[in-house]
């Protein structure tokens, strides 16, 4: 039976302005074609939905050897930096897509890079013609597939942590090689974790916007970026959305059941840790070679490349108000990460006690925010509030709020907040469940109120869970970018849009020290929080 008080009707409100948005993707479908969604179905729609699946594919690929084999190597074997390489690889989540996509660029271009470095070391000669061009959707591929790989790494090492050592004796009782054993017992036990880690990665590939806007590519979210910017046509870039949010929500159930059958396939009774193996001589080069490999590629690469740029280039220090950055940046952190914690603990509480059919259905909805990529969100973002202050200004004689809501600060937090709530809401929601309702009974025995039970009970229990979110909130929304760049207010750049802006103009060596900020403070937020996903496996 639902409760209906203040922690109910306040949760409600919430759920609703979570989930308004997001339906206004849905029902955009029904809305009248435009002239140019006409025109760009019947020309360019089917290069943008070719070009997502094509990416989608080689980069799912590719994550699955990065991520799946390094994890195996850090798990089951001991050799060399075998422990640095655990937490070490988890860094290239500091390196968004388009800062990758920077140094590729900078690094492969005629005259870039590696021209430097053969003139340097073997004299003056025409290398541009033996250095490959990474451009287009091959440089793409690459710069998604270093930068998302932890997705598919940090699931699948959780998994092989809970796989019971009696397994990998079962193999060798039956005769089975280490090579067998993987493919026929390893390997199949963790597929549920491996799914996951390959759904979320599907999810961000096809939601990517600035690496595939930096090569130039006409992927479904460029479609519907320069559908709202160069056409000023909201319809078609809602449209087109729709269409995007098909592939997202099919990848998203897929998350979702896989995530469901990794908990089912985790150990309960009679867990005996993994004894890895101590390799010795030539049996180290092949883990060591690929960890090492994986791990420069996917952070040290894209890190020097900058730093190089940097340090040829310090006359852009003059150019950038670095401070007023780092301030708009780590504003936007603190803004976002904190509101969004305390309002899923309010949501969270208020479904817990309020144990609301309604209230729960419209919060599972609210959490598919995650799913929805920044650049459709912001549109919708925009869409929804612009229809609103509208029919304000019509009906009730309202002045416009478009300015509230768009182009400001708190347009910008509240976009966040339903980009992120799910991340937030569900990482409280699994610790909640730990927390037993006799617990709740006997505070209320005891006369505490449920303000005061929640404050004194339920906040203290879910400190160290809280501190864990507020930090993966603010690595995200560090890294966000098509949110910022199209909802920001004018002239507040964060590290994000300043090194996106200064790329896009074709000054990529400015955009190294913004793009260096960018990976520093997503570093440190990763080192904070390693030791816990490493340990706690989430």
């Amino acid at each position: 039976m639902a409760k209906y008080n203040i922690w109910f009707f306040l949760s409600l409100i919430i759920a609703l302005i979570v989930a308004l948005p997001i339906l206004t993707v849905f029902i955009s479908f029904f809305y009248e074609t435009s002239n140019y969604f006409t025109l760009l179905k019947n020309t360019f729609l089917f290069d943008y939905i070719f070009n997502s699946i094509t990416i989608l594919f080689f980069v799912v690929l590719i994550t699955f050897f990065l991520g799946v084999f390094s994890a195996y190597f850090v798990s089951f074997y001991e050799f060399p930096f075998s422990n640095f390489f655990s937490w070490a690889l988890i860094l290239a989540f500091a390196v968004p897509g388009y800062i990758y996509a920077f140094s590729i660029i900078a690094f492969f271009e005629n005259y870039g890079t590696a021209f430097s470095i053969l003139t340097y070391f073997f004299g003056e000669n025409n290398y541009n013609i033996i250095i490959p061009k990474l451009d287009g959707i091959y440089g793409a591929i690459l710069a998604i597939s270093f930068s998302l790989f932890p997705y598919v790494y940090v699931l699948t090492r959780a998994s092989f942590h809970y796989q019971s050592n009696n397994y990998i004796e079962v193999g060798k009782n039956l005769g089975l090689s280490e090579k067998e054993t993987f493919f026929k017992i390893i390997l199949p036990s963790a597929r549920p974790a491996i799914f996951a880690g390959l759904a979320l990665v599907s999810m961000e590939c096809i939601s990517d916007f600035g690496t595939v806007s930096f090569f130039s590519i006409n992927t479904l979210t460029t479609g519907i970026y320069n559908s709202w910017l160069t056409f000023d046509d909201l319809n078609t870039a809602n449209q087109i959305s729709f269409i995007l949010l098909i592939f997202i929500l099919f990848l998203f159930s897929i998350e979702i059941h896989s995530r469901k059958e990794a908990r089912y396939h985790q150990p309960s009774r009679g867990f005996k840790p993994i004894n890895k193996i101590r390799l010795k001589g030539k049996k180290t080069i092949l883990p060591l070679v690929t960890c090492s490999l994986i791990f420069f590629f996917s952070f040290l690469f894209p890190v020097s490349q900058m730093i190089y740029w940097t340090v040829k280039f310090p006359k852009y220090f003059q150019d950038l108000n670095i401070i007023n950055i780092n301030i708009n940046t780590l504003l936007l952190v603190l803004l976002a990460s904190a509101s969004i914690v305390i309002i899923s603990l309010i949501i969270n509480y208020g479904t817990r006690i309020s144990k609301s059919k309604i209230l729960n259905y419209l919060t599972n909805f609210s959490v598919s925010g995650y799913a929805i990529p920044g650049v459709i969100l912001a549109v919708a973002f925009i869409t929804f509030f612009s229809n609103l202050s509208d029919i304000l200004s019509e009906h009730l004689d309202f002045k416009s709020s478009k300015g509230i809501f768009i182009g400001s600060i708190v347009g910008l937090v509240l976009a966040y907040f339903i980009r992120f709530f799910s991340l937030s809401f569900n990482g409280i929601k699994s610790s909640y469940e730990k927390i037993n309702n006799s617990i709740d009974e006997s505070a209320y025995l005891l006369g505490y109120s449920k303000v005061r039970t929640f404050i004194r009970i339920h906040i203290p229990y879910l400190k160290t869970n809280i501190i864990l979110i507020m930090l993966l909130i603010s690595l995200e929304v560090i890294k966000e970018l098509p949110i910022t760049l199209i909802l920001r207010p004018f002239n507040f750049e964060t590290f994000a849009t300043q090194a996106y802006i200064y790329a896009s103009q074709d000054l990529i060596e400015a955009a190294a020290l913004p793009s260096l900020f960018l990976i520093f403070w997503s570093t440190i937020l990763i080192l904070l929080s390693s030791k816990y996903i490493l340990s706690k496996k989430n």
